[in-house]
């Protein structure tokens, strides 16, 4: 299939649950400044998408191969044993609101127009999110980010993003030469239906994370990860072991 662009995504900036989020105080100087800034990014905001479903061609013992492009991870490999298809994606907030925090030029507007501009990319994810299990008529699902663990590591951002096509012509999103993707409060991955929950924070052990999205779990590795394929020899078990960012 080719890929879908979804532009804009919706999004919604709701000030309550913003300044719990925050921990600003409801009636203070920061909340007023907030307010204001929440309003315009709400006006200026054009977040966008581009996904494309794909189809499980072969799974080795540290790979997939999907439309006949092979992604390299035995994580990945093992998340999609018994899935048959899976969404490529690029989720953005977009240039309008990069441009607009950018610009700001009192420092404390800097700060939090930064992360209005974060919260909105979250928002525009959960909208993509909900349109593809509307959708497609899928339940529960995960997502893994290339970057997100050294056995999947940054440099197959180029093989997601050529896999998707023209990424940038179409929602405005590239790669640097050290493969992170402006405008910067963008993200990649491969969604795909799972009955467990699974987020790549389990695996990470780095102690300090603002964004960490699960508690690190250290059994998981060893009893999900490094388990030996049906049909793989000792040696190629081995070979596969995906290693872990620390």
């Amino acid at each position: 299939m080719d890929a879908v662009v979804l532009n804009p995504l919706p999004f919604q900036i709701v000030l309550p649950q913003l300044f719990q989020t925050f921990r600003v105080r409801e009636g203070s100087a920061t909340a007023e400044e907030v307010g204001r800034l929440a309003a315009e990014a709400q006006a200026i905001g054009r977040p966008k998408a581009i996904y494309r479903l794909g189809f499980i061609d072969e799974k080795g013992a540290d790979y997939v191969v999907v439309d006949g492009v092979k992604f390299t991870s035995r994580i990945l490999r093992v998340n999609l044993d018994s899935a048959q298809r899976v969404f490529a994606y690029v989720v953005t907030s977009g240039w309008e609101l990069e441009t607009w925090a950018r610009s700001q030029e009192d420092l404390s507007a800097l700060f939090w127009a930064d992360r209005l501009n974060q919260a909105v990319l979250g928002s525009a994810y959960g909208a993509f999110q909900t349109q593809l299990k509307d959708f497609y008529q899928i339940g529960q699902t995960s997502r893994m980010n290339p970057g997100s663990l050294a056995d999947w590591p940054l440099e197959q951002q180029n093989v997601l993003f050529g896999y998707l096509g023209q990424v940038q012509a179409a929602i405005g999103v590239e790669l640097t030469e050290s493969l992170l993707m402006t405008p910067t409060k963008s993200v990649s991955g491969i969604l795909f239906p799972s009955e467990e929950t699974f987020a790549s924070c389990q695996l990470c052990p780095r102690p300090v994370c603002p964004n960490r999205r699960a508690p690190y779990d250290p059994v998981l590795l060893e009893t999900k990860y490094r388990g030996q394929d049906p049909g793989a020899s000792a040696t190629e078990t081995s070979a596969a072991r995906p290693e872990i960012a620390h």
